[in-house]
C-alpha cells in the first residue's frame, strides 16, 4: 500500500477497474458533467431559436468552439502544471455558478441575444481548460493496465449521457422552459463536484527534464517535441488528425445530407445514428469487461481501416436496413480504434506530459475536425453523398494504413 500526494493510501494494486470505488467516483463525476453537457445544449440552443432566428442560433452554437480550439493547448499545460484533478474541479465549478446564475437571472428576464453569447464564450474557454485535464485524469486514479477497460466505461458514459441527456433537457425545457433546463445542467454539474474531490491521486514518478519551466510557452514547445521525438506518440497523433478528418464529416452532417438525399426522413436518419450509437456502445462494453486486447496497436490500425470501408459503403445502400447495418460496423470498429488509440496514448505518455499531448490529441478531435462540416456541406451540394463518403473513408483508411507503415505502432501492446 502507497501513499498518495493527498495523504490517503492509493487503492490495492491488480483491482479491476470495474470494482476500483476510485475509478467508479471518477466515472460517477465524469458521466455526471458529460450528461450536464448534453442538457447545456439542448437548453442553449432552444433559447437561441426562441431568441432569434436560424442565423442567430447558429451563431451561439457556434461561438463556444473560437476559444475552445485557440486555448485547448494551453489547457493542457495548466493541467501538467497544477494536476488534472484541480483543473476538472475549476472547470466544472465555474460551469455550475455560471449556469446556475444564467438559471436565475432568467427568472426575472427573457435571454437575450448577447447574454446567451457570452455564456457560450465562457463554457468555450472552460471546455479549453475540461477536456485535455478530464483525459489526463485516468492514469492519475488507476495502474496502466487498467487503461483499456477504463477507456471502454468512459466510452459507457458517453453512450450514456447521449441517450439521456437530449431527452432530460427535452422534457425541463417542456416543463420550465430554458430556465429548468439551465438549472438541470447546474445541479449536474454539482453533482460532479463531491466526486471529483473525493478522488484519490496516484502520485506521478520522478520525471528529468519535465518539471515545469516557468514558462507555458516554454512548457507548450517542450510537450510537442515529446510528441516528435516519441516512437508512438507521433504516429499515433498521425493517426488521429488523418482519420478523425475522414470521420467527423460524415457521421455528423453527412447522415443528415444522406437522409435528405435518400428521402430517408428524420426517422430514418435516427435508426441510422442508433445503429452507430449500438455499435460503439458494444466495443466499449467489450473493452469495459475485457480490459485488454492483445496486439493493440496493430489491432486499432486495423479497426480504423475496416471502419472506414463501412463508411463509404453508407451511401451507396438503397435501404434504412442495410444503412444501418453498415453504421452498427462504423461504429464497432471505429469505436474500438478509437478507444484503443486513447489508451495507448495515456499509456505511452510520460505521466508529467498527459496533460499537454491529451490536449493535441483533443484538438484534433473537438476543434479541428469540427471545421470539416462546411466543406462536407459544400462538397455533398457539388458532387452528392457517394463521393463525398467515399472521400472521407480514404481518409480515414489513409490515417490507419499510416499508422501501420510504423513497425513499433504494429507491434505495440498495452500493459497486462
Amino acid at each position: 500500500m502507497t501513499v498518495t500526494d493527498t495523504g490517503t493510501p492509493a487503492r490495492t494494486a491488480g483491482r479491476p477497474a470495474h470494482r476500483d470505488a476510485n475509478v467508479l467516483r471518477w466515472l460517477g463525476a465524469y458521466t455526471a458533467s458529460t450528461i450536464g453537457d448534453s442538457v447545456y445544449y439542448m437548453a442553449l440552443a432552444w433559447a437561441a431559436a426562441r431568441t432569434g432566428g436560424d442565423t442567430q442560433t447558429g451563431v451561439v452554437l457556434a461561438v463556444g468552439s473560437i476559444p475552445r480550439a485557440v486555448l485547448m493547448l494551453g489547457g493542457g499545460v495548466l493541467a501538467d502544471r497544477i494536476g488534472p484533478r484541480r483543473v476538472v474541479v475549476g472547470s466544472d465549478t465555474a460551469r455550475c455558478l455560471v449556469v446556475l446564475g444564467l438559471a436565475g437571472a432568467l427568472l426575472f428576464t427573457s435571454p437575450a441575444l448577447w447574454m446567451l453569447i457570452a455564456v457560450a464564450l465562457v463554457f468555450g474557454v472552460v471546455d479549453a481548460l475540461f477536456l485535455p485535464a478530464v483525459g489526463a485524469l485516468p492514469p492519475r486514479v488507476t495502474e496502466s493496465g487498467q487503461l483499456a477497460r477504463v477507456q471502454g466505461m468512459r466510452g459507457l458514459a458517453t453512450r450514456l449521457a447521449n441517450v439521456v441527456g437530449a431527452p432530460l433537457g427535452g422534457v425541463a425545457v417542456a416543463l420550465g422552459g430554458p430556465t429548468l433546463a439551465f438549472a438541470a445542467a447546474g445541479l449536474l454539474f454539482a453533482v460532479s463536484l463531491p466526486l471529483l474531490l473525493s478522488l484519490r491521486i496516484r502520485p506521478l514518478p520522478e520525471q528529468d527534464g519535465a518539471e515545469p519551466s516557468g514558462t507555458a510557452w516554454h512548457d507548450l514547445a517542450d510537450g510537442l517535441r515529446h510528441i516528435r521525438r516519441h516512437p508512438l506518440l507521433g504516429p499515433l497523433m498521425i493517426v488521429v488528425a488523418v482519420s478523425e478528418l475522414g470521420f467527423v464529416g460524415p457521421l455528423n452532417l453527412g447522415l443528415i445530407l444522406l437522409a435528405e438525399e435518400r428521402h430517408w426522413g428524420a426517422s430514418g436518419m435516427g435508426w441510422i445514428i442508433a445503429a452507430f450509437g449500438t455499435g460503439a456502445g458494444a466495443t466499449a462494453l467489450l473493452l469495459a469487461v475485457r480490459g485488454r486486447v492483445p496486439r493493440a496497436g496493430l489491432v486499432m490500425c486495423l479497426a480504423v481501416l475496416v471502419g472506414a470501408v463501412a463508411i463509404g459503403t453508407l451511401a451507396q445502400l438503397p435501404s434504412v436496413a442495410l444503412a444501418a447495418a453498415a453504421a452498427v460496423c462504423v461504429g464497432l470498429f471505429a469505436g474500438l480504434g478509437g478507444s484503443l488509440c486513447g489508451a495507448l496514448i495515456q499509456t505511452v505518455t510520460e505521466p508529467a506530459y498527459l496533460g499537454r499531448v491529451t490536449s493535441v490529441s483533443t484538438l484534433f478531435t473537438h476543434a479541428i475536425a469540427p471545421l470539416s462540416y462546411p466543406v462536407t456541406g459544400a462538397a455533398v451540394a457539388v458532387w452528392g453523398t457517394g463521393p463525398v463518403f467515399a472521400t472521407s473513408a480514404a481518409l480515414c483508411a489513409a490515417g490507419a494504413l499510416t499508422g501501420l507503415a510504423f513497425t513499433r505502432l504494429r507491434r505495440a501492446e498495452l500493459p497486462r
